[in-house]
Order: structure tokens, then C-alpha cells, then sequence
């Protein structure tokens, strides 16, 4: 990826110098994880789905005979998550792909591969492993009603209604959304702009909000990647996870789709216990006895 590689070095330097604290430049966080004293500590911000993925990391590190405890403290979004990984304040978290990036100087996504933008985008000694299938990021649906009668499938068939939608929608607001400008650019398709409004023609949301399954939304591709991705993934000091726990935390990417994480958080929400939600999931996908 020559493209990338000479301003990523730049953004790791960067990121040792915002993170001077965790220990970049010898690799030692002073937490015990360097020479495996102490159990892991896995992270978590408030939100339902980080609570239960960072559930179901626990439960498959412990079956792994890994000792694994989780962190007092429940930090206030993904990126001060991962923020605390690099700082050596807990060893593995729940972490989103472009969140991890936007979290780091420069503000923004680097293009190309995204394991080896990641890769060189962290300081040494901080890794983050391969992610699930899952997303917790932004996508645009419609009703069945409107894709039918204006043949929508993916963001390039928005120009079949002629200018006659809006864009709007509960996460309309996020980082990762996309603007009526950059789909017209990408897509050459004219919308309007309905702001946070849910009763907008094309609506952003959450890959995991329930009113995707709940009303039977139809998501549109995006081929041409205007949407980041936000695959979930862990991201660990390297010495907190053994190869061990690496092979058990790979077994959980396959079966967890968006559409198992948005049922997962959805439970979390109405009440059960992230633990007891992450056992059960677990145990139906042949991952826990």
C-alpha cells in the first residue's frame, strides 16, 4: 500500500506522542500486561452493543483458561475505549474500524486495506485483530414500499426518483454519514436534506437499530464504499491476549453478523444481563459449553 504508508508512519509517530503515558515507546504499560501478571481487562463503553461483544469476548477468553476480569470503569464512547487500550489502563475492548481511526490524530479515514491501515496506524505493542462480520455503523434504507416503487437496491438507484426524496434519519448526525453532497458526488444522485427527521424518504440509521427489522427496511448497497466500514473488532495490548485467546476470539467473526449483534443489543436493552446474553449466543454457535 505504498499510498498510505508514508503519512501512517507519521500518524503512529503522532499517536506515541498524543498516548506518551502507555508505554509506546518500550512496549511496557506498567499495568502487569507486558509480563502477564494479573487477569486481562476487557473495556466497554455504555452502549448495549459494545456491553455484550465485550461480554462475549470474556466468556470465550475464560473458556480459553485465560483469567479475564472486566474494568470498573465504563468509558463514554468507543474511541476513549480504545483510547484506553493504548494507555495501558486495560488490556482488550470492543473497537469500531473507522472510530478507532477518527479517534487518532489526522481526524479522518486513511484509504485502502483496512487491517494494514489499522496496522500502521497503531502504536507498537497495540493490535487490532481481525474484525467480525458485524457493523456497527451507519447505513441507508427505505421502506419496501418506496425501493419498490422506484426499483431501489442500492445508492446509485436513488437517481431513479429524479430528485424527489429526502435524506434524513435518526444518525444522520454520525461521523460516519453520508451527506446529500458526497452521494451526489459519488453517485451523481440529488436528494434533499430532511436533517435528524424519520419520516424522510431515505433514511440513516444505525445498522443495528431495530426499526430496520421491526418495519422491514430495505438497506441499500453502497458500492462505491461511501459509508466507512465499522466492523467491530478487538483491540488488544499484544501481551494481554495469548495465542490461545487470538484462535478463540477469531471463532466468533463468522457468526456474528450485524444482524446478530442488532438481537444481541436489542436483549441487552430490554434488560437481560450482557453475560447471560453473550452465553446464550455463544452456546447456540457451538462456542461455549
Amino acid at each position: 500500500m505504498p499510498g498510505i504508508r508514508s503519512p501512517l508512519r507519521i500518524v503512529a509517530l503522532a499517536v506515541c506522542s498524543l498516548f506518551v503515558l502507555s508505554g509506546c515507546a518500550d512496549g511496557n504499560s506498567g499495568t502487569g500486561y507486558a509480563d502477564r501478571q494479573g487477569p486481562t481487562v476487557i473495556g466497554t463503553d455504555s452502549s448495549a452493543e459494545s456491553r455484550v461483544v465485550a461480554a462475549i469476548y470474556r466468556e470465550i477468553l475464560t473458556a480459553a483458561g485465560q483469567e479475564v476480569r472486566t474494568a470498573k470503569t465504563t468509558y463514554a464512547s468507543p474511541a476513549e475505549t480504545a483510547q484506553a487500550v493504548v494507555a495501558g489502563k486495560i488490556g482488550i475492548a470492543p473497537a469500531y474500524e473507522s472510530t478507532m481511526l477518527r479517534a487518532l490524530p489526522g481526524g479522518q479515514t486513511m484509504p485502502g486495506n483496512m487491517e494494514a491501515t489499522l496496522s500502521m496506524a497503531l502504536p507498537p505493542g497495540i493490535v487490532a485483530l481481525p474484525p467480525a462480520t458485524a457493523q456497527r455503523g451507519v447505513v441507508i434504507a427505505v421502506t419496501e414500499a418506496t425501493a419498490d416503487r422506484h426499483t431501489l437496491r442500492s445508492l446509485a438507484d436513488l437517481g431513479k426518483a429524479k430528485g424527489r426524496l429526502t435524506l434524513g434519519g435518526s444518525a444522520s448526525g454520525d461521523p460516519g454519514a453520508p451527506s446529500t453532497t458526497s452521494l451526489k458526488k459519488a453517485y451523481g444522485v440529488t436528494l434533499t436534506s430532511a436533517g435528524t427527521s424519520g419520516k424522510a424518504d431515505v433514511l440513516v440509521l444505525r445498522s443495528t437499530d431495530p426499526a430496520i427489522t421491526r418495519d422491514g427496511l430495505v438497506v441499500l448497497s453502497d458500492p462505491k464504499s461511501v459509508i466507512p466500514p465499522e466492523h467491530v473488532f478487538p483491540l488488544i495490548s499484544a501481551p494481554a491476549v495469548d495465542a490461545t485467546g487470538r484462535e478463540a476470539l477469531a471463532r466468533v467473526n463468522t457468526p456474528l453478523t450485524t444482524g446478530q449483534l442488532a438481537a444481541l443489543a436489542a436483549s441487552v436493552k430490554a434488560g437481560e444481563a450482557p453475560g447471560k446474553a453473550a452465553r446464550t449466543w455463544l452456546r447456540s454457535k457451538g462456542l461455549l459449553r
